[in-house]
C-alpha cells in the first residue's frame, strides 16, 4: 500500500526482484483485480506491477491479520535484514515517510514485537531518511508472526527460524 507510485489510474510497485512482482501481480489477480507486469528498461534489473488504483480503494487495516499482513508488506518493500546467514541477525525498516514508518511500528509494539525509535542514521547524507530495528530479542517473534513473502527475505527469516535456539529468542 506504500511501496508504489500513483499514477493517475493506476498503482505502479517496482522491486528488482521479478518473482515477487510476479507474486503481487498473483495476488491483485486472486483477489479479483487485473495487473500487468513488465521489465523497464532493456539493460536495468527493475521490473513493475501495475494495477487499477480502484482495486484498493475503501480497503483499510481493520483486523489483526490486516496488521500483520500490512507489517509484512512493509517489510518486503521497505524492510532489511543482512544478506549472509553468517552475519549477525537484524531487521530494520527504512522509509523517508516518518509518520507512515511511525505507523508501522505501533503496528509491531501492538503485536508485541519490540522495537527501537526511530531515528535518522545520518542527517548529513540524508535529513529526511529515517530508520529503526526490531530488538534483537523480538526477532523470532517477527519471524513467526509477520514473516515474509519476498523470494530473498522469506528463506533467510525461515533459516534464523531454523538455528535459533527457541529459548534463546523469544
Amino acid at each position: 500500500m506504500h511501496d508504489g507510485t500513483v499514477r493517475r489510474r493506476t498503482l505502479r510497485i517496482s522491486q528488482k526482484e521479478e518473482a515477487y512482482v510476479l507474486f503481487l501481480r498473483g495476488l491483485v489477480e486472486a483477489a479479483g483485480g487485473r495487473a500487468w507486469t513488465y521489465r523497464e528498461g532493456k539493460s536495468r534489473h527493475l521490473y513493475v506491477v501495475e494495477f487499477s488504483r480502484s482495486f484498493l480503494h475503501g480497503h483499510s487495516i481493520r483486523t489483526r491479520q490486516d496488521r500483520i499482513d500490512y507489517a509484512r508488506g512493509y517489510f518486503d518493500a521497505e524492510g532489511g535484514i543482512p544478506a549472509s546467514l553468517r552475519a549477525v541477525p537484524y531487521v530494520y525498516f527504512a522509509q523517508k515517510d516518518r509518520p507512515d514508518l511511525e505507523e508501522v511500528r505501533a503496528i509491531l509494539i501492538s503485536m508485541g514485537i519490540g522495537c527501537g525509535k526511530v531515528h535518522n542514521p545520518s542527517r548529513r547524507a540524508d535529513p529526511d531518511y529515517w530508520r529503526f530495528y526490531v530488538h534483537r530479542n523480538s526477532l523470532c517473534r517477527f519471524a513467526k508472526t509477520i514473516g515474509s513473502w519476498h523470494p530473498r527475505k522469506a528463506p533467510v527469516l525461515r533459516a534464523w527460524l531454523a538455528q535459533i535456539h527457541p529459548f534463546r529468542w523469544r
